[in-house]
């Protein structure tokens, strides 16, 4: 334990967005941040007529295999690829940016807050409402992301709620983002707001991240002041109270309630400094997403070496640990849909086999659906089996011979 732990805390102060070995090509965690098709994306009108109303999914599909989506591809035209490749292939879902970690916000929003905050400053999608109608009429289903704690705008506007340096002004993390103190009620009840409106948008599922106070060293942290800290609050206090909060706001919405946590909550028994504790999220969640991104282990975790090399044994081992410790608690728990490494962070580059690798690991693990993420939402369709066909034959076709690095970077 003690080691686990030691290798866990490890982990945690090394800067994971600031690794990288890098090349061009579609799996790169670390490409170019996505450049705006426009200042304010309106997108060209989807080709298709738009039935009015689009019929709304009465349940989520079950397993969940879904592809996550940032806010700029939902509101441009590479909403159109996901769109016909969620259509012909085996992916049934899309996990679409609302609220990133700027803050902005992905549609024009009538909550007080985002209007008061300017969080509808940078709109991705004015014709949200019509993507998503499009969504519902291939029977795609569709799942809200909203950032919770890492949010520089709203820190920013909003003082009272934000994380403050000791020094004076606000706090920042090592890539200079300021975050909101997750100890303040208000922060939790601002996220949940926004997922009624998802909600009420169309979104069939809402999936909540950045649960959690900041993954920094101690030496950062020591300047962190938290003013909402309840006199001997813990971190994991902070976010069971958290959580609960948005409990008891979704779930009357009729809506899974899921929320994305750290992949190493699944092996490390005790609170990182994050807050996250496995038997605390799925005690709260319908859904719990751990991220069991090979890249982010550290060796000699489950026995490998250079974990990123061997994707399925770490996939599969953190995934067991997390269904072993479910299955010690006495009362019902979370459904497991783990988040997946579509992208590449270090040798070796992540090809289509290798993220087929992780699918089956979780399958072997007895867990069917899941998350593939890549931060530019580019996937390649040879990862996955078709659903339709007629329309993988045409992704097929449109794919052509084997990518490049070369031809996929002037993409």
């Amino acid at each position: 334990m003690r080691n686990a732990l030691l290798l866990a805390l490890m982990a945690l102060s090394a800067p994971l967005a600031a690794q990288a070995a890098r090349g061009g090509g579609w799996g790169d965690e670390l490409a170019p941040v996505v450049v705006p098709e426009r200042l304010i994306a309106i997108g060209p009108r989807l080709g298709e007529p738009v039935e009015w109303p689009a019929p709304p999914l009465r349940r989520p599909p079950s397993p969940v295999r879904a592809l996550y989506v940032n806010a700029w591809a939902f509101g441009g035209s590479r909403f159109r690829e996901l769109l016909s490749l969620a259509d012909s292939t085996e992916v049934n879902s899309l996990v679409i940016d609302i609220k990133d970690d700027t803050g902005y916000l992905t549609y024009r929003s009538e909550v007080p807050t985002a209007v008061s905050i300017g969080a509808n400053g940078q709109l991705r999608a004015r014709d949200a409402a019509e993507r998503l109608r499009q969504l519902h009429l291939k029977g795609i289903h569709p799942i809200a992301r909203i950032v919770v704690a890492k949010d520089p705008l709203l820190a920013a506007r909003k003082t009272a709620w934000s994380v403050k340096d000791r020094n004076g002004g606000l706090w920042h993390d090592r890539l200079d983002f300021a975050w909101v103190d997750a100890y303040n009620d208000s922060v939790w009840i601002y996220a949940a707001q926004l997922a009624e409106e998802a909600v009420h948008m169309g979104f069939g599922e809402i999936q909540f991240d950045y649960v959690r106070f900041p993954d920094e060293p101690q030496s950062r942290m020591a300047t962190a002041i938290f003013a909402a800290r309840r006199p001997g609050e813990s971190t994991r206090d902070g976010v069971k109270r958290g959580l609960s909060i948005l409990r008891d706001r979704v779930r009357p919405l009729g809506v899974p309630y899921t929320i994305d946590v750290f992949g190493m909550t699944t092996n490390v028994e005790v609170d990182l400094g994050i807050g996250q504790v496995w038997e605390d999220l799925v005690t709260v969640a319908d859904v719990v997403l751990p991220m069991v991104y090979p890249s982010h282990y550290y060796h000699p975790m489950y026995g490998v070496k250079r974990p990123n090399s061997d994707p399925y044994r770490i996939v599969r081992g953190a995934l067991e640990d997390g269904v072993r410790r479910s299955s010690r608690i006495a009362g019902p728990s979370a459904e497991i849909r783990p988040y997946l490494q579509a992208f590449t962070l270090g040798a070796p580059r992540y090809t289509p086999d290798l993220v087929r690798t992780q699918i089956q690991a979780a399958r072997d693990a007895g867990i069917h659906g899941w998350v593939l993420w890549n931060p530019r939402s580019v996937y390649d369709p040879r990862i996955f089996a078709p659903g339709n066909p007629a329309g993988a034959a045409q992704l097929s076709e449109r794919a052509g011979a084997p990518r490049t690095p070369e031809r996929e970077a002037s993409r």
